[in-house]
């Protein structure tokens, strides 16, 4: 089978795009009027989501990360209270995806520091996963990394203190839970020891890898090595999730190119594929011909 290839959250085009609202903006208002704000806001992102659904249908794209701020504010009580009488209508978008092959994941921002020594962090990073397993709940989505919530190791030389705040986590988050490699505090090596320790899949990067270990291919044969390892963590292999960008000025530029021009050729073994390029669903395109390829 072809690897099938991810979309990031919105289009180039405006097919798929969602609204936002700065906290400065929301205070301005009186509490009801937040929560009028609020309950119009995502009222228009779950149909923006809904577009992204028939979007990806179209274009034959097989899995779909969520935005985190698809619904503002909804880590705190006014947030919740104004998406409670949205689940019936997530929950029918959610079995629309899950009947259509659409996989849903969700990648919570650079906020989520588990392995902070601040406990006051460590609660807000615990406090930010539980919204975004609230949604995948809502969603009717599997408590399984099929729904994986992505996150990365956070600060350094910190796995000890990351594996056992994985371990205390509640269910409905540890159940998706997974763990990316970076370019700086945790290389794809590192992460992986941590995900056996932990029992949570590995997101392999090749990208962040090659960075990380100043590589000059991804043909070096420790990213097929890190690929059918990380494949070891994830419960089902057919569910494995990789991501893939390349460099904008240079290979080991860690910032995104537009379009994805240079693949591993281990990635024909990859079951999903996230192409994290600026360019989106062009990217997507590009690599039509290369997964299908991959199929031959």
């Amino acid at each position: 089978m072809s690897p099938k290839l991810g979309l990031v959250c919105i289009t180039t085009s405006k097919d798929v795009r969602y609204r936002t609202v700065t906290r400065k903006r929301l205070l301005e208002h009186s509490p009801d009027a937040q929560r009028k704000l609020l309950e119009d806001l995502y009222r228009d992102n779950i149909q923006t989501f809904d577009n992204a659904l028939r979007f990806c249908e179209s274009e034959g794209i097989r899995l779909y990360r969520i935005p985190s701020s698809i619904f503002p504010f909804a880590d705190e009580d006014i947030g919740r209270e104004v998406l409670a009488p949205f689940g019936p209508t997530l929950a029918c978008s959610g079995r629309r995806a899950l009947e259509r092959g659409i996989r849903l994941v969700m990648h919570p921002d650079q906020f989520v520091v588990l392995s902070s020594d601040s406990e006051g962090v460590v609660a807000n990073s615990v406090k930010i996963l539980q919204m975004h397993a609230d949604i995948m709940d809502l969603l009717e989505q599997p408590r399984s990394p099929w729904a994986l919530l992505e996150i990365h190791g956070g600060k350094g030389q910190r796995a000890d203190a990351l594996v056992e705040r994985i371990a205390d986590l509640p269910e409905a988050i540890r159940s998706r839970l997974g763990l990316e490699n970076d370019e700086y505090a945790y290389g794809a090596h590192e992460i992986y020891e941590i995900c056996l320790r932990a029992g949570v899949p590995m997101v392999f990067d090749a990208h962040h890898h090659v960075v990380h270990a100043k590589l000059a291919s991804y043909e070096d044969a420790s990213v097929a090595e890190m690929l059918h390892k990380a494949r070891a963590t994830w419960a089902d292999p057919t569910h494995q999730l990789v991501h893939i960008s390349n460099g904008r000025e240079g290979f080991n530029d860690r910032q995104h190119a537009d379009l994805i021009a240079v693949m591993p050729s281990s990635y024909r073994m990859a079951p999903y594929i996230e192409i994290e390029a600026k360019l989106k669903e062009e990217a997507i395109r590009g690599l039509r011909a290369w997964s299908t390829a991959a199929a031959g």
